[in-house]
């Protein structure tokens, strides 16, 4: 199994290389791409030092089986061809390909079986935000089918990059010295701030990442669920946080959702009130599970429950999900 990792000195691509150590995946050969700006740097996996490559176009995916690309979205387009023409299966993390009718979006926990329809040799990893919501809706919807939802994600910094998290951490430095402080990765500060804003305005007054929430959603669950979405980003370092109200078609019992949370893989339920004890992005940040909590009736529908969710965007929002999927493929034997 040679694996390649594109994009391997980003954020995303350096958890890669944790999460195929952690999970130690089965390959032979691990190769690590990027621009002509990380080219040449050197990183540890298991004990060996890896060069990174200049990506090219050419042959240089010729014997690989999957390729894990996060090197942003132009990127990905530019290279797919390169990438899958001699067989191997590209896991795309980008929005490259996530709504293209012909590429499946998956999230093991839901719909691993889609992964197997790949007639561009593409799977694309969702939008982070997407994906631990939908790890946590599938157990509601296997009990009634979730007809609305309305979601506010709380979205920390690592969202935006390695760099954005560094800025956040340097403008705290520069309140407390006196400084002026550096605004370059977000539209303002974001030391003591929300900012009700994570990427561009759409003409109907959402914004791009609330319109994924939307028709990702929709995608991976093959369902005709509406979802509403805010999505405000804070001062956390890493870890996004989602406060869910979901609408079934048949009532559900706070002790069904919480029964069916604690049985469904992926998740992990975190919710005694009497303890304080509810999910927290300071204490989950590199932890697989989507973990949830404050789970409770909604006051202003019969057929309505809210809960609490956290995870880890970089890992199981990112690569994680993506090194899930490459397990699948592997497990069905389908690589």
């Amino acid at each position: 199994m040679k694996v390649a990792i594109v994009g391997a000195s980003g954020a995303v691509g350096q958890e890669f290389l944790r999460v195929l150590a952690e999970r130690n995946f089965p390959m032979t050969e691990l190769v690590l791409f990027g621009s002509s700006r990380s080219a040449g740097k050197v990183y540890e996996f298991k004990g060996k030092k890896l060069t990174v490559k200049e990506l090219k176009h050419g042959d240089d995916f010729k014997g690989f089986q999957i390729v894990f690309a996060s090197a942003g979205a132009s990127i990905s387009k530019e290279y797919a061809d390169d990438i899958t023409k001699f067989g191997a299966v590209m896991i795309d993390n980008s929005s490259a390909f996530r709504m293209d009718e012909d590429v499946p979006l998956v999230v093991p926990e839901v719909n691993a079986a889609d992964a197997k329809n790949r007639p561009r040799g593409i799977i694309a990893n969702p939008n982070c935000t997407t994906t631990q919501m939908v790890v946590a809706l599938k157990p509601i919807q296997d009990l009634s089918h979730i007809r609305r939802v309305h979601v506010s994600t709380y979205q920390a910094a690592s969202g935006a990059g390695a760099a954005a998290m560094e800025e956040l951490e340097l403008q705290y430095r520069q309140i407390m010295d006196g400084e002026a402080v550096t605004v370059e990765k977000f539209p303002y500060q974001l030391a003591y701030n929300l900012i009700p804003q994570v990427d561009v305005f759409m003409d109907n007054g959402y914004t791009k990442e609330e319109m994924k929430m939307y028709h990702e959603t929709r995608k991976i669950m093959h369902s005709n669920v509406e979802v509403s979405a805010t999505c405000v980003r804070v001062p956390s370092l890493r870890a996004h946080s989602e406060s869910v109200w979901v609408e079934t078609e048949k009532p559900i019992s706070v002790e069904e959702a919480r029964a069916a949370f604690e049985a469904a893989p992926g998740v992990e339920v975190m919710d005694n009130p009497a303890e304080k004890i509810y999910p927290m992005p300071l204490f989950l940040s590199g932890k697989d599970p989507v973990y949830v909590g404050r789970i409770r009736k909604d006051l202003a529908n019969p057929n309505g429950l809210t809960f609490w969710c956290v995870s880890d965007q970089i890992k199981k929002g990112a690569a994680l999900n993506a090194v899930q999927i490459a397990e699948y493929l592997i497990q069905e034997g389908e690589v």
